[in-house]
């Protein structure tokens, strides 16, 4: 049943984003083109879309359990660091660059277009690379183990 609703909220989301143009980096391209031929159509959908999600999560902060009967597992905030203002840069320079951001990309691969393959292969690059990156530091970051304490008791 987990898996059902997964495809099916998948589904409808990938639609919101093909009916919306999210998946048409020229669209997109011309709602962050505040200097030439600026479309500001893509601010209604982000709108709409904030809209939404406030009502969802008034909603899901009421429950203890999401709508299948399992536990909910929100994440906590913890404020503005500087790996959220990195990749919050890195993220935009992606999408200004692309036109795309990784759901809409996802989507978009049902067009098989070039563009669209590259940038998910990119991002799944990305994303591999980052994740060895943060194994590598959180390994470095572990205290070395001393003898007396490995010696069974």
């Amino acid at each position: 049943m987990r898996s059902l609703f997964a495809a099916l909220s998948g589904v409808l989301f990938g639609a919101g984003l093909a009916t919306s143009q999210m998946t048409n980096p020229n669209k997109v391209l011309s709602f962050l083109d505040i200097s030439g031929g600026w479309d500001p159509s893509l601010a209604l959908v982000m709108g709409a879309a904030l809209a939404v999600s406030a009502i969802a999560y008034a909603v899901v902060w009421q429950r203890e359990t999401t709508f299948l009967g399992e536990a909910l597992d929100l994440p906590k905030p913890s404020g503005i660091d500087r790996r959220l203002l990195g990749g919050a840069t890195l993220f935009g320079i992606g999408w200004g660059l692309a036109g795309f951001c990784p759901g809409p990309a996802i989507a978009a691969l049902v067009t098989g277009a070039l563009p669209v393959v590259v940038f998910v292969g990119a991002m799944v690059v990305g994303t591999a690379s980052f994740r060895y990156a943060e194994t590598v530091r959180s390994n470095r970051n572990r205290p070395e183990p001393t003898p007396w304490r490995d010696l069974p008791c």
